[in-house]
């Protein structure tokens, strides 16, 4: 479990495909901090498992089926991710509870500055927009973001730039893909509902 607050930007340092998985292997300086073996790490809001740790670099290991259906199969060298370590009880849920499953890749399909906030206008599969309101949350990323105005099947996200500089978000334009996780409760809601 997480809270969608991007604790910071690792590196990509290494990725290799071996027997039906690849390792991807992130240098990271706060994140690396107190992780172990088995411990759960956010990666552009997949939970993923480290399964090696070397000094600053965590290093995972990814299943075809969601290097598939997260943007995690286009990550290449260099490139950064946002990371966040797992909630602990004791912790502050700052942004929402956020599970790491990922329900569809997005498409950006405009950035535009509006006064001094960045709006992201994204593109979801349709079959999504029911867990969507105005002023709920959303996971673009990994980022705990709000919902702002919906049309068709295009929501927008209002930005600030603190969020900006210190999320992928900063370097992502138009046509950028980003992991989308709508907001739990309006899904456990509306299993109930079809009950």
């Amino acid at each position: 479990m997480f809270t969608g607050i991007v604790e910071e930007l690792g590196t990509i340092v290494e990725i290799a495909d071996r027997q039906g998985l690849r390792q991807i292997t992130i240098s990271a300086e706060k994140v690396a901090e107190g992780i172990k073996v088995g411990d759960s790490i956010s990666v552009n809001g997949v939970c993923l498992t480290v399964t090696k740790l070397e000094a600053k670099n965590l290093s995972f290991e990814v299943m075809s089926e969601t290097l598939k259906k997260t943007n995690l199969g286009d990550l290449k060298l260099r490139e950064r991710v946002n990371l966040e370590r797992a909630l602990r009880f004791s912790d502050r849920v700052s942004g929402h509870l956020v599970s790491g499953h990922i329900d569809g890749v997005g498409i950006i399909r405009s950035k535009k500055i509006l006064s001094r906030n960045t709006v992201f206008d994204i593109v979801i599969d349709k079959g999504l927009l029911k867990y969507l309101s105005p002023k709920g949350s959303v996971s673009v990323d990994g980022i705990s973001l709000t919902v702002g105005e919906i049309k068709g099947n295009v929501f927008s996200v209002y930005i600030i730039p603190h969020t900006l500089k210190n999320t992928t978000l900063g370097f992502k334009g138009h046509s950028a893909k980003v992991n989308i996780e709508v907001d739990m409760m309006a899904k456990q809601l509306d299993s109930l509902l079809r009950k």
